[in-house]
């Protein structure tokens, strides 16, 4: 539950963050009257993104179960790229997202009369496909429950209401050093899913080695007690794990995170980290 709410609250917030930008711009440029088309957009990338999160929870159900083991580790490695890919594009961007976006508005507004609503639904869409597929590859590795999805529910709920109070310019937050620890959380929680991943396809007989354990402390922290299910849900650690599942997540992890960090403090000169709460803040 706890990893699946800070999927939710870092996502959410970058589609709020989004949002917030996209309304500052429009009323700044005197365009509050293309706003319902705005949130037209940002509705019909919701309807996308739950149709997609509904197709990858009940489509495979009716195949078999190596097929079904297949799906689920193909995919949990492909949202392990995407999130990846997304924490170093946003350590690279925020500083220009507002610009990138500003453009795109002015270019719609003198375009088509709908091109907006284009706009918001590629820019929020992208983010919830990726936050439905993540969050999908994460609930999977930690058990088909419903805490994994409140939990991410509980983040989407907390991101919009910070973006609401960033919108209102009730809160100023550092987003460089939120989106900085957020993405070093998600790089640990993307090492668990990769790993579950190949415990898939290991399941799935695609990758060998299915019955040969780097260790088992299944003993010292039962699956089933308390602090065994608050490892699993936070890191996503498997108490019985094969050597495959043990290299990929060192290889994963240590490499990754060594190269977000070192990326971060590169650009810090250059940004400091910092994204004041008035640059995205619109007053009615």
């Amino acid at each position: 539950m706890t990893a699946n709410f800070l999927i939710g609250l870092r996502e959410g917030l970058e589609a709020s963050l989004i949002v917030v930008l996209l309304m500052a711009y429009l009323i700044k440029t005197g365009r509050r009257h293309l706003i319902p088309r705005l949130w037209i957009g940002v509705g019909i990338a919701m309807g996308i993104s739950l149709g997609f999160g509904a197709l990858l929870t009940f489509g495979p159900r009716g195949l078999t179960f190596e097929a079904q083991e297949a799906i689920g580790g193909g995919l949990s490695i492909i949202a392990v790229a995407l999130v990846t890919w997304m924490v170093f594009w946003m350590a690279k961007t925020a500083r220009s997202l507002g610009g990138e976006l500003r453009s795109q508005v002015d270019k719609a507004a003198d375009g088509a009369a709908w091109g907006l609503v284009l706009v918001a639904a590629l820019a929020v869409g992208r983010e919830g496909l990726e936050t439905a597929l993540f969050i999908w590859a994460a609930a999977q590795a930690t058990g088909e429950t419903t805490l994994p999805l409140l939990g991410a529910l509980l983040g989407l709920v907390a991101a919009a209401g910070l973006g609401y109070l960033l919108h209102r310019g009730v809160l100023k937050v550092n987003l460089g050093r939120f989106f900085t620890w957020t993405g070093v959380g998600l790089i640990i929680i993307a090492g668990g899913v990769l790993a579950y991943g190949v415990h898939d396809l290991q399941e799935a007989g695609i990758l060998p080695g299915l019955h040969n354990l780097a260790f088992d402390v299944s003993a010292a922290i039962p699956p089933s007690s308390w602090y065994g299910t608050l490892l699993k849900g936070t890191l996503n650690f498997s108490p019985a794990t094969t050597w495959l599942e043990a290299a990929a997540w060192l290889l994963y992890v240590i490499p990754v995170l060594s190269l977000y960090i070192r990326a971060n403090r590169s650009s810090r000169p250059k940004a400091a980290g910092t994204i004041p709460a008035p640059a995205v803040a619109a007053q009615p």
